[in-house]
Protein backbone atom coordinates (compact mmCIF):
# COMPACT_ATOMS: atom_id res chain seq x y z
CA UNK A 1 0.00 0.00 0.00
CA UNK A 2 1.06 3.66 -1.11
CA UNK A 3 2.59 6.15 2.13
CA UNK A 4 -0.68 8.01 0.02
CA UNK A 5 -3.43 5.66 0.81
CA UNK A 6 -1.77 4.82 4.44
CA UNK A 7 -2.54 8.11 5.14
CA UNK A 8 -5.58 8.04 3.84
CA UNK A 9 -6.62 5.26 5.93
CA UNK A 10 -4.92 6.84 9.31
CA UNK A 11 -7.18 9.94 8.24
CA UNK A 12 -10.51 7.72 8.03
CA UNK A 13 -9.58 6.06 11.56
CA UNK A 14 -8.77 9.22 12.75
CA UNK A 15 -12.11 10.80 12.17
CA UNK A 16 -13.80 7.61 13.23
CA UNK A 17 -12.13 7.55 16.43
CA UNK A 18 -13.12 10.76 16.79
CA UNK A 19 -16.47 10.96 15.82
CA UNK A 20 -17.29 8.22 19.17
CA UNK A 21 -14.51 9.62 21.20
CA UNK A 22 -14.19 13.38 21.37
CA UNK A 23 -12.00 13.65 24.25
CA UNK A 24 -9.81 11.44 23.36
CA UNK A 25 -5.77 11.94 23.86
CA UNK A 26 -2.92 12.05 21.19
CA UNK A 27 -1.71 9.25 23.44
CA UNK A 28 -4.59 7.17 23.47
CA UNK A 29 -5.34 7.76 19.81
CA UNK A 30 -1.62 7.18 19.49
CA UNK A 31 -2.18 3.90 20.37
CA UNK A 32 -5.37 2.94 18.87
CA UNK A 33 -3.76 4.06 15.28
CA UNK A 34 -0.93 2.24 16.09
CA UNK A 35 1.48 5.21 15.41
CA UNK A 36 3.93 7.45 17.07
CA UNK A 37 2.76 10.18 18.95
CA UNK A 38 4.52 12.21 16.90
CA UNK A 39 3.19 10.72 13.44
CA UNK A 40 -0.50 11.38 15.12
CA UNK A 41 -0.08 14.79 16.55
CA UNK A 42 1.11 15.34 12.77
CA UNK A 43 -2.09 13.93 11.47
CA UNK A 44 -4.14 15.62 13.68
CA UNK A 45 -2.84 19.01 12.59
CA UNK A 46 -3.37 18.20 9.36
CA UNK A 47 -7.02 17.67 9.49
CA UNK A 48 -7.37 20.65 11.42
CA UNK A 49 -5.34 22.76 8.10
CA UNK A 50 -7.80 20.81 6.03
CA UNK A 51 -10.89 22.47 7.88
CA UNK A 52 -11.81 18.66 9.46
CA UNK A 53 -11.83 18.85 12.47
CA UNK A 54 -11.02 21.45 15.69
CA UNK A 55 -9.96 21.65 19.29
CA UNK A 56 -11.92 22.68 21.77
CA UNK A 57 -10.60 23.77 25.38
CA UNK A 58 -12.97 22.09 28.09
CA UNK A 59 -12.85 22.01 32.19
CA UNK A 60 -12.03 18.25 33.67
CA UNK A 61 -13.29 17.41 36.98
CA UNK A 62 -9.90 17.71 38.55
CA UNK A 63 -10.17 21.26 37.26
CA UNK A 64 -7.60 21.10 34.53
CA UNK A 65 -8.01 21.83 30.73
CA UNK A 66 -9.10 19.35 28.63
CA UNK A 67 -9.01 19.37 24.88
CA UNK A 68 -12.11 18.18 22.51
CA UNK A 69 -11.88 17.10 19.23
CA UNK A 70 -14.74 18.69 16.57
CA UNK A 71 -15.36 17.11 13.84
CA UNK A 72 -16.22 20.12 11.60
CA UNK A 73 -19.40 19.82 8.47
CA UNK A 74 -16.63 19.75 6.34
CA UNK A 75 -15.26 16.90 7.95
CA UNK A 76 -18.34 14.67 8.33
CA UNK A 77 -19.11 15.26 4.55
CA UNK A 78 -14.98 14.20 4.08
CA UNK A 79 -15.37 11.02 6.51
CA UNK A 80 -18.20 10.11 4.44
CA UNK A 81 -16.70 10.05 1.30
CA UNK A 82 -13.27 8.89 2.80
CA UNK A 83 -15.67 5.60 4.04
CA UNK A 84 -16.93 5.07 0.85
CA UNK A 85 -13.45 4.72 -0.66
CA UNK A 86 -11.83 2.71 2.16
CA UNK A 87 -14.91 0.23 1.66
CA UNK A 88 -14.38 -0.21 -1.76
CA UNK A 89 -10.59 -0.70 -1.56
CA UNK A 90 -10.98 -2.97 1.38
CA UNK A 91 -13.64 -4.87 -0.75
CA UNK A 92 -11.52 -5.28 -3.93
CA UNK A 93 -8.83 -6.45 -1.56
CA UNK A 94 -11.14 -9.25 -0.49
CA UNK A 95 -12.38 -10.38 -3.61
CA UNK A 96 -8.70 -10.57 -4.39
CA UNK A 97 -7.62 -12.69 -1.11
CA UNK A 98 -10.37 -14.66 -1.56
CA UNK A 99 -9.18 -15.49 -5.06
CA UNK A 100 -5.77 -16.25 -3.37
CA UNK A 101 -7.21 -18.75 -1.27
CA UNK A 102 -9.67 -20.90 -3.28
CA UNK A 103 -6.22 -21.01 -5.85
CA UNK A 104 -4.34 -22.34 -3.19
CA UNK A 105 -6.57 -24.43 -1.72
CA UNK A 106 -6.61 -26.19 -5.36
CA UNK A 107 -3.41 -26.68 -5.13
CA UNK A 108 -3.17 -28.70 -2.75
Amino acid sequence: MSNEMKQIDNEYTLLKILKDNPDVTQRQLSKELGLSLGKTNYLIHALMSKGWVKLNNFKRSNNKLGYLYVITPKGIEERAILAKNFLERKSAQYIKLKKEIENLKREQ
